[in-house]
């Protein structure tokens, strides 16, 4: 499995794939978990915003908990927490950093699967 996920980071940050299509258990609470795999639904190089985050899963006025959820994510970049955004369209809060949080999308658009 090392090999395995070391291959799939190694043509991510190459710019090869912006997909990192890993087998993951997600332990959290129904909620959050839900809000993980919606995550992970979002393509590599588009962005949802949180409001498009909740509605997706059936709780358009959870916002909040939906930036909570994105927040306790703890397997960033395979549950890319990175692709969501501010309604407005603006980086909003990532704990790698804005910078990185944009040029993590950069990266994906760049690979031409958007």
């Amino acid at each position: 499995m090392t090999d395995r996920v070391e291959a799939a980071l190694a043509r991510f940050f190459a710019g090869s794939d912006g997909r990192l299509d890993l087998p993951v258990r997600l332990r959290g609470t129904p909620f959050q978990t839900r809000v993980w795999q919606e995550l992970q639904a979002i393509p590599a190089g588009r962005t949802r915003s949180y409001a498009q985050l909740a509605a997706a899963i059936g709780h358009p006025t959870a916002v909040r908990a939906v930036a909570a959820a994105n927040g306790a994510n703890r397997l960033a970049l395979v549950v890319p927490c990175h692709r969501v955004i501010g309604t407005d369209g603006t980086m909003t809060g990532y704990a790698g950093g804005l910078w990185r949080k944009e040029r993590l999308i950069a990266l994906e658009r760049g690979c031409g699967i958007t």
